[in-house]
């Protein structure tokens, strides 16, 4: 069984270090299909995102809840200490490529160049030795962010570019939609039909299914994400204990 609701939980850490515009913070980027939750837990910052009603900045503290849908181009703003629970629905569909960046568009309108500006060198430890992979990893994660930040300030200011932007990601993303239809069956849609068999035998007062009870866990893996260093968890294959 999935994570409860068919979503995926990581805790962030939001990167810090100044881009080309002074802001520290991670790297722009939208989702073509899933609906993202920040529930800050730590430190201070702002939400930066971009739909056509235009550019908006939302500050963030500890106990802000904040939730954007498919399309709003997001951007963490570290301000001291950003920690964030992230809660993303449909499990598995953003580490599938669900996240397009905001790379400039001659770099969005091609396949190829965007999944070269988009890749990362094998990873290692973050927080690893000075000068071993996870150094490799850290530059080309802010090589990726200033091109991304580059493109998000060039899209603020002119909507017919962000829907040409649209139109990309829509192009890049067309050819894995079969693959996330199945992980979407196996976890949204399966944790959907659970409760409606469950809602059903209670209905019938059948209670059998409490005695199938269990206890779920999945460790934290730490990677390198878009927005900051990520202690992500496997929701798809929990521990069962």
């Amino acid at each position: 069984m999935t994570f409860p609701g068919g979503t995926s939980i990581s805790r962030l850490t939001v990167y810090t270090g100044a881009c080309a515009d002074g802001l520290e913070g991670g790297t722009p980027h939208l989702h073509t299909a899933s609906t993202e939750a920040y529930v800050v837990v730590g430190g201070r910052g702002a939400l930066q995102t971009l739909d056509m009603n235009g550019l908006r900045e939302t500050e963030l503290s500890a106990g802000s809840t904040v939730w954007f849908t498919p399309g709003t181009i997001h951007r963490a703003i570290n301000k001291g200490g950003l920690e964030v629970v992230v809660v993303m629905s449909n499990a598995g569909l953003p580490e599938a490529g669900d996240a397009v960046m905001t790379f400039p568009p001659e770099i969005v309108a091609d396949p190829d160049r965007y999944r070269e500006a988009a890749a990362l060198p094998i990873s290692g430890p973050v927080g690893g030795p000075v000068g071993g992979p996870a150094a490799d990893v850290e530059e080309a994660v802010a090589r990726r962010r200033e091109l991304a930040v580059e493109g998000f300030l060039r899209l603020a200011g002119d909507p017919a570019e962000l829907r040409r932007f649209y139109d990309s990601a829509v192009t890049l993303v067309r050819p894995k939609v079969a693959g996330w239809r199945e992980i979407w069956e196996s976890t949204v849609a399966q944790e959907t039909r659970r409760t409606a068999e469950i809602l059903d035998a209670l209905d019938r007062g059948d209670g059998s299914h409490l005695q199938r009870s269990a206890l779920m866990e999945s460790p934290p893996q730490q990677r390198w994400g878009m927005c900051g260093h990520l202690r992500a968890h496997d929701v798809a294959h929990p521990i069962v204990h």
